[in-house]
């Protein structure tokens, strides 16, 4: 096994561009100036911001392995379709099994901004809360995908993290829909489906990687400034 062979982009080219997208014409908006009450009530700056979803972007490119899995029959070197999205299955050579691999741009900095956030807002009952009803509807979504791994459809966590954190909290409801969204898909999709990752065949199983990443970094942008759409400062 190489080692260079756990990084790869969790999408095909096509699709990754399209975050790419996303993320400039956030860029875009930020030099505008119509975005910054969304980051301010978040409570970082748009800057750190937009660092952080660059960081995402690049960091998923990378995975970190922490376990293996014995499969009889590994998948490699294809394009797994599901629910509108195609995902990308690595080329491995001399392979032993599947790899359980923790993605640095899908989970390690999604992780590290929400133990920032709830550090800061001390509402720790309400994230607790809210996380888990986001879990629980990413766990009834995921599906077992051959080849890849676990799957979600790319704006379930977004919009579940969005109605959850209206519903619970208008004043703070831009950085508990961040730590719903990015916690609970982590948890719901990825952690509570551990056990159905052994026998799809999959060369790397990413937590937060390739099946969830989509749907991870979406929630950073559209959770976010949907749930803040109430804070919208008052024009005169």
């Amino acid at each position: 096994m190489h080692s260079s062979q756990l990084q790869y982009l969790p999408l095909p080219l096509p699709f990754f561009a399209i975050l790419v997208v996303v993320f400039l014409a956030l860029v875009l908006f930020l030099q505008l100036s119509a975005l910054h009450f969304a980051y301010k009530k978040l409570g970082v700056s748009s800057g750190v911001a937009l660092l952080l979803l660059l960081g995402s972007l690049i960091g998923s490119m990378i995975n970190v392995p922490v376990a293996q899995l014995p499969e009889a029959q590994i998948v490699t070197g294809q394009q797994v379709a599901f629910f509108g999205m195609r995902y990308v299955v690595p080329v491995v050579v001399d392979w032993p099994g599947t790899v359980i691999a923790v993605n640095v741009g899908g989970a390690v900095i999604p992780c590290l901004v929400s133990l920032y956030l709830l550090w800061k807002n001390q509402q720790w009952g309400r994230n607790i809360a809210a996380t888990a009803l986001v879990a629980a509807v990413c766990y009834w979504l995921a599906t077992p995908v051959p080849g890849l791994g676990i799957a979600i459809p790319v704006f379930a966590p977004a919009i579940a993290a969005a109605l959850v954190a209206f519903a619970l909290s208008r004043g703070d409801a831009a950085p508990l829909a961040y730590v719903c969204g990015s916690m609970g898909t982590l948890i719901g999709a990825d952690l509570l489906n551990f056990g159905s990752i052994q026998g799809l065949g999959a060369p790397v199983a990413s937590i937060g990687g390739a099946g969830t990443f989509d749907g991870i970094f979406l929630t950073g942008i559209l959770a976010v400034l949907i749930a803040s759409l109430t804070d919208r400062p008052k024009t005169s």
